[in-house]
């Protein structure tokens, strides 16, 4: 029997880190660790770890998890911060590379983060560069291999009420995802559950290098994975 492979996953309490959790249950071939600043329910059939520790604490339960592949869902939003870039900042770009260093010192050999369709660090949108500045700097702690997810519109359950122009976003994704074609289609909305199976079919990939993954590559993902299970 091949040995588990570990994974610890930074943003467990998301819509793409609950969906991880979610997807970890029935896969034995993941030794799956959860790091959060606040306790979440485990899904029934859960065989993975959560440590709920103040974000000071962080850096010695990573590198005490000793992750082969470091999963880095945070997120937020202006919203959620009350417009408070700074404290924007601080979760999408300064705790994400600090978990990323700590998993890096600890040999993780993989990273996977969740990013945005359209982050570009020369972006005028602000929430844009940030997601394009953290890229960049995930890229320059050279792990073996970094996968970069940008997905569009993330559909799932969110918590806390949703605004109303999220709400209508939902309604009419679905209508208007067909008519995005080309170039056009990585703005495509995709669901947090099929994002968190795009993640466990990318962990452990061996090929070396840094790789950007927008919504027809999570098909080509997820396809490729099927056809090696048979």
């Amino acid at each position: 029997m091949s040995e588990k492979r570990r994974v610890l996953l930074i943003g467990a309490t998301g819509m793409v880190g609950l969906s991880v959790l979610q997807q970890a249950v029935g896969r034995s071939e993941i030794c799956l660790t959860a790091i959060a600043r606040r306790e979440v329910p485990l899904p029934p059939g859960a065989r993975m770890e959560m440590r709920v520790s103040p974000l000071e604490h962080w850096a010695a339960l990573i590198g005490a998890a000793q992750p082969e592949t470091v999963v880095i869902a945070l997120g937020t939003t202006i919203k959620a911060v009350d417009g408070d870039r700074a404290a924007f900042r601080a979760v999408d770009h300064d705790l994400a590379l600090m978990a990323a260093r700590a998993a890096k010192a600890a040999g993780a050999r993989q990273c996977i983060a969740v990013s945005s369709v359209g982050a570009e660090m020369s972006s005028s949108n602000f929430y844009l560069s940030t997601k394009g500045e953290t890229e960049d700097q995930l890229a320059k702690l050279r792990f073996d291999r970094l996968d970069i997810l940008r997905p569009g519109l993330l559909m799932g359950r969110r918590e806390g009420p949703l605004r109303p122009v999220e709400r209508f976003l939902m309604i009419i994704a679905p209508l208007i995802d067909p008519l995005l074609l080309g170039s056009l289609s990585k703005y495509r909305s995709v669901r947090a559950s099929k994002l968190a199976e795009v993640i466990f079919a990318l962990a452990g990939e061996r090929m070396r290098g840094r790789f950007v993954h927008e919504h027809d590559d999570f098909r080509r993902v997820l396809s490729a994975a099927r056809s090696v299970r048979g």
